[in-house]
């Protein structure tokens, strides 16, 4: 059989994919940049449609042959999500009937009481729900509540809320309960549907061992993490948009994030039934502590396959790069450091793949800090998102505030800026060879200005420069000649 996988470059779809594979299954992943999935471990076992949910003209080619299909995308965090989640699904739905796809398998969320006014993050899921159901396509829809894996954007707002707040002053929904799930169960649901008989189309209520109020699961997660148990003091002056403000400050996940997944919380999500059990028979799901430490310990190992911040915006594929022709006669900003180093290439390598998350920049913490806090009071992502692996990066994936645009091993890596700024920058590091067979290290800062704002900003930055961009270039070079 063959399952085409979409959203395979986010934190579910990238498990999933090299899973099916285990299981038997032929894949074939959608994405809008087949780049995106170069460097993956399995990336040689998939076969890769380069795609568009939002085009329906790219579809037929990569619905071809399908047999079970996963709608595994979402624009959470764009202000127009439930517009571009209806289009996607619309034509997703359309491409897989128009194939004769004989299953459609949807992750979708839990129900909203019917007495309750859904969340708009609620509402758009749910309406996915419906237009998948509707499209004459057998369909299982999977309704999960928080889920808990290493990456997740849940289990990141829940650990570090828990872990840098040993008393925190807390909104109503804390008292709100909750059936978490396990990564590992999910995984092994949307795996299992993929072999329903075609009778069966219908949502499911999914969710873990245990039913716990959002405060006893930051307890219960103090608990397992070797932490004091957390002084919580529940209040009804937080609002859910005060709260999410509020945990875009203290996770890494920021507003545009934050705010849906927060006001989610304000509704009850305990399954209500647990019918797939029986179609679907297998071990009892992961309790709530086994699951924490299951993904502490993917932490710890730096073990962790995706990552909340895998998934790209939907605009990053259509970017130009710095040195397409078309930027030719537009204003571009370039800021260029070289630096002979007395260390082998390989070395130099090392220092410039290690840089960002818990490593740093190699100049002036102190500012990368204030910028990355005023990207954070703006709304941005700050640079809170860190990195996947200590030592190992992959292209499309998040660095701080950079997205990894593209990685020549051993000469040349290329991060794209995800801040908010009015423009688009781009950071060139690349290992060279000079005259003299020494090793040199050149670095290139990109920026083209949006407006007037955007010469302003790049004014404004200017004489920081010469501090920040000239002590990464001494300070990398350094580090590679003295390990």
């Amino acid at each position: 059989m063959l399952c085409l996988v979409t959203g395979a470059t986010g934190y579910i779809g990238g498990r999933l994919a090299p899973r099916l594979l285990d299981a038997g299954y032929d894949v074939r992943c959608l994405a809008r940049n087949a780049g995106r999935l170069r460097d993956v471990p399995w990336a040689g076992r998939v076969r890769v449609a380069e795609a568009d949910l939002s085009d329906p003209a790219t579809l037929p080619a990569a619905f071809k042959g399908v047999d079970v299909a996963y709608f595994l995308v979402h624009s959470l965090g764009r202000r127009d999500f439930e517009r571009l989640d209806r289009e996607a699904a619309a034509n997703f739905a359309a491409a897989a009937r128009a194939a004769g796809v004989r299953r459609i398998v949807y992750l979708g969320g839990p129900e909203t009481p019917a007495h309750e006014r859904p969340s708009a993050h609620l509402r758009s899921r749910a309406e996915v729900a419906r237009i998948l159901l509707d499209s004459g396509v057998p369909t299982v829809v999977l309704r999960a509540p928080v889920i808990i894996g290493s990456g997740s954007a849940s289990f990141e707002m829940l650990r570090h809320l828990t872990e840098r707040l040993p008393a925190m002053v807390t909104p109503r929904w804390v008292s709100n309960r909750i059936q978490p799930v396990a990564v590992r169960d999910v995984l092994r649901y949307l795996i299992g549907a993929a072999a329903l008989p075609p009778e069966v189309s219908r949502g499911f209520d999914i969710g873990g061992a245990d039913v716990l109020t959002y405060a006893e699961m930051m307890q219960r997660y103090a608990r397992v993490a070797g932490l004091p148990r957390r002084i919580i003091l529940p209040t009804r002056v937080l609002s859910p948009w005060l709260s999410a403000h509020w945990v875009g400050l203290i996770t890494p996940v920021p507003n545009a994030i934050a705010r849906p997944l927060v006001a989610s919380l304000v509704h009850e999500a305990v399954a209500h039934e647990n019918d797939l059990a029986t179609l679907l028979p297998g071990p009892e799901p992961m309790g709530f502590d086994e699951a924490v430490h299951r993904a502490l310990g993917k932490i710890r190992d730096a073990d962790v396959e995706t990552r909340w911040s895998s998934a790209a915006g939907r605009d990053a594929a259509a970017e130009p790069l710095p040195t397409d022709p078309e930027w030719s006669g537009g204003t571009v900003y370039v800021d260029e450091r070289s630096r002979p180093v007395n260390a082998p290439p390989d070395r130099l390598w090392r220092v410039i793949e290690g840089v960002g998350g818990e490593n740093g920049w190699y100049s002036f913490p102190l500012a990368w800090s204030v910028r990355g806090w005023l990207d954070r009071l703006a709304g941005g992502v700050g640079l809170r998102r860190g990195r996947r692996d200590r030592h190992r990066l992959r292209v499309g994936e998040a660095l701080d505030w950079w997205r990894v645009e593209e990685i020549e091993p051993g000469s040349l890596l290329r991060l794209r800026a995800e801040m908010r700024v009015p423009g688009r920058a781009w950071l060139e590091m690349r290992v060279c060879r000079g005259e003299d067979g020494r090793s040199v290290y050149r670095q290139r800062a990109v920026f083209l200005p949006r407006g007037l704002a955007g010469h302003l900003y790049w004014a404004s930055v200017l004489p920081f420069h010469g501090i920040v961009f000239n002590g990464m270039a001494r300070n990398i070079t350094r580090t590679a000649e003295t390990r």
